[in-house]
């Protein structure tokens, strides 16, 4: 049974937050991307199709006024409530290149590291063209918006969303800076317990916070650890990443409360593990609880 749980866990890791292989592709997909970007030609943007293989992707279509455009998203494309009535071609398994192909996209939206990169390649070795993008650090998602924009013709509108965006983020930085690193136990999963590493992404996000992950010294991403762990490390606060209520979660932590104070925090997993502009306001509450 606990394969199973493990099972499950890993594939839902591999779509919504980094893996391991998503770190190691970095540099080059940095300079895959460039390529495929400078090489795009397009239309007017009022007639553009539109596929997105990620739904923070599908975020910024939306985002740039472009959600009419799109003719095909992928798996967990649920915000806003509009994109979730458009035709699915993607999960984690990979891309449906027969169906994204009939679809005759002018765009296609994709995430290096994210999406497989033979499915990256073969759409672009087909003639369709693709827009490739990574994002390793928070002020890459205004970074990238932008680029974003600049293909689609859609740059006022994107200027506006990312100065907001980036000043609100400065200001988090700004008045966090002086905060010792807090110890934080930030989990996505009770069974088997999975927590965070240094490089993880939602690290990044209590590293603004004025915090870190209370297993900083794990050499891997995600790592599985034990109750009695996070008990002799005593962290300041638990952060959950769950769609469950707090309520219920607490059931978790019941029997442990003698020798564990720590606040418990719920933070939303389908925001906080993806590159939208959604981001900014849950950081903003999660660095209220923290601190």
């Amino acid at each position: 049974m606990l394969n199973v749980f493990r099972s499950a866990f890993r594939l839902r890791v591999i779509y919504l937050y980094f893996s391991a292989a998503f770190i190691s592709m970095l540099s080059h997909a940095a300079s895959t991307s460039s390529t495929a970007y400078n090489e795009i030609k397009l239309k007017d943007n009022a007639s553009l199709k539109i596929v997105s293989l990620a739904p923070h992707l599908t975020e910024w279509a939306f985002s740039l006024g472009l959600g009419k455009n799109l003719v095909g998203v992928s798996d967990y494309s649920d915000f806003p409530e509009e994109a979730k009535a458009i035709l699915r071609v993607a999960d984690y398994q990979g891309a449906d290149i027969a169906t994204i192909i009939a679809l005759e996209p002018d765009l296609i939206l994709a995430w290096d590291g994210g999406n497989k990169p033979q499915d990256i390649h073969k759409l672009s070795s087909l003639g369709l063209k693709v827009f490739s993008s990574n994002v390793e650090n928070l002020e890459d998602i205004p970074r990238e918006i932008n680029r974003l924009a600049e293909l689609t013709g859609t740059e006022k509108r994107a200027n506006a969303l990312t100065d907001k965006f980036i000043k609100e983020l400065n200001a988090l930085k700004e008045k966090y800076a002086k905060t010792a690193n807090k110890p934080v136990f930030y989990y996505s999963w009770a069974v088997p317990l999975m927590s965070i590493g240094p490089r993880a992404w939602p690290n990044k996000l209590l590293n603004v916070c004025g915090a870190q992950t209370l297993f900083h010294d794990s050499p891997v991403d995600y790592p599985q650890v034990s109750v009695k762990d996070v008990l002799m490390r005593q962290p300041h606060v638990l952060v959950a990443a769950s769609k469950s209520t707090r309520t219920d979660l607490e059931v978790f932590w019941a029997k442990h409360r003698d020798f564990l104070d720590a606040p418990l925090l719920v933070v939303d997993p389908d925001v906080t593990s993806r590159f939208s502009l959604r981001l900014i306001n849950e950081l903003k509450l999660l660095c209220e609880g923290i601190n």
